[in-house]
């Protein structure tokens, strides 16, 4: 079976969770003593290490099949590779930061004034669609410092908590775009290597569906049991056990994480009692 050539990020949150991910798919990688490359012991694939900027040039070359990558990274670098699944973690935004003492209305305030930013291409379109000019410093490193240091009036930086934006007196007052964690293909992928990624990124949805759901029991009277099942957002029709109490019944279901309590307080007024929340670690369909 051909080996599916992956390349993820050597460090940082992106890399902890690309292999947490590859992990939750069933697949074991050794990548002790801080190699640049290592192969999977349970699975066709060959895992590179790379510098986060360096892997959309990779993927064009071919030098890689797949790649781990923040969106914002293919947006800034090559738009054009595909993202064939969004993965739901590191999430974080690129954004215009300016000092707090900044008094700012809109983005012509922004006119002419210094930019510095490691996003050229997405800052200077995102001032050119908005018709504001600006004077562009690309820079790499510590971006947040710039106005400090003299260097900008602003920048463009991704933003995750905040955190560091406030410990450099500096404020968000636009969102340029949101990112995430993508699965993105190489326009050079074989044939024979595309059957290796389907079954990759099968397991993979697999995990990431089971991420954003719960596994509900609840015990519920028979005669309630209709009005229970019409609030459970079910995959297809809710499990009905009956227990050893007569009159009543065991109601199992799949419920998004995102409308939990919304569910549950129906739930409850609707009759439901005992109510318990399981974790699932994967949901195969």
């Amino acid at each position: 079976m051909n080996t599916l050539k992956i390349a993820i990020q050597k460090s940082g949150r992106l890399n902890e969770d690309s292999l947490k991910i590859l992990k939750d798919c069933g697949i074991s990688v050794d990548n002790g003593n801080d190699q640049l490359k290592a192969s999977a012991t349970n699975f066709p694939l060959e895992v590179l290490f790379l510098r986060n900027s360096d892997i959309p040039q990779y993927l064009l070359d071919g030098v890689v099949d797949i790649a781990i990558v923040g969106d914002n990274i293919l947006v800034e670098k090559s738009p054009k590779i595909k993202i064939i699944e969004k993965l739901g973690f590191s999430k974080c935004r690129v954004s215009v930061a300016v000092p707090k003492t900044f008094e700012f209305n809109s983005l012509d305030d922004l006119k002419k004034l210094r930019i510095a930013t490691s996003y050229p291409n997405t800052t200077k379109n995102y001032f050119k669609e908005n018709n504001v000019t600006v004077d562009l410093h690309e820079i790499s490193g510590s971006v947040e410092i710039a106005p400090n240091i003299g260097l900008a009036d602003a920048i463009v930086d991704i933003v995750s908590s905040g955190s560091t934006l406030f410990k450099n007196n500096l404020k968000e007052v636009a969102v340029i775009m949101k990112s995430e964690a993508v699965l993105a293909v190489s326009p050079n992928i074989t044939k024979a290597k595309q059957l290796v990624l389907d079954k990759l990124q099968f397991r993979m949805q697999a995990v990431l569906r089971a991420r954003i759901s719960k596994y509900i029991l609840m015990n519920v009277p028979n005669e309630k049991i209709i009005a229970v099942s019409q609030i459970l957002p079910v995959l297809k029709s809710p499990t009905v056990v009956p227990l050893n109490e007569v009159g009543w019944s065991s109601v199992q279901s799949v419920i998004d994480e995102d409308q939990f309590w919304e569910v549950i307080d129906k739930l409850k007024e609707a009759g439901a009692e005992g109510i318990l929340v399981c974790p699932i670690e994967k949901m195969v369909f």
